[in-house]
C-alpha cells in the first residue's frame, strides 16, 4: 500500500487515457492536458478504458516513479467522465487504491487547537 503524506495533492484525470502511454508519456498528458506540473511532488491517477486498472505518476524528487495496479473484481470505483481532474484527500486516495467506494469517504473536520 502506498501510504502519501497529509499534505500530497492527488488529482484523478476523469478521461480514459491511452494505457500504452509510459512514465513520460503520462508527465506531458498531465503539462499540456491539466496545466499541472508533473514534478510539483503531487500523485496523477489514471484510468484506463476498462475500469480495473490505473497507473500512477509521481515525482519523488530523484526520478518519475510509475505504478500500475490491475485490481481483480468488480474494479474501482471512478469519477464521472468531464474533461480535467478531481482532486482527492489521502482517506479518498486510499479508499480509491483498494477497490472501495471513495465517493462516500469524508475526512472528519480537524480543528487546530487555540491554546497549548
Amino acid at each position: 500500500m502506498i501510504a502519501p503524506s497529509h499534505n500530497l495533492k492527488i488529482y484523478v484525470a476523469t478521461d480514459p487515457v491511452d494505457f500504452r502511454k509510459g512514465m513520460d508519456g503520462l508527465a506531458a498528458l498531465v503539462q499540456s492536458e491539466f496545466d499541472l506540473d508533473p514534478f510539483s511532488g503531487a500523485l496523477f491517477i489514471f484510468r484506463a478504458k476498462r475500469s480495473d486498472r490505473l497507473k500512477i505518476v509521481l515525482w519523488d524528487g530523484t526520478g518519475l516513479v510509475l505504478i500500475y495496479k490491475r485490481i481483480e473484481g468488480a474494479g474501482f470505483v471512478w469519477p464521472r467522465m468531464r474533461d480535467g481532474t478531481v482532486e482527492l484527500n489521502r482517506a479518498q486516495f486510499e479508499a480509491l487504491f483498494e477497490g472501495l467506494d471513495w465517493t462516500v469517504v469524508r475526512s472528519r473536520l480537524h480543528l487546530r487547537p487555540r491554546v497549548a
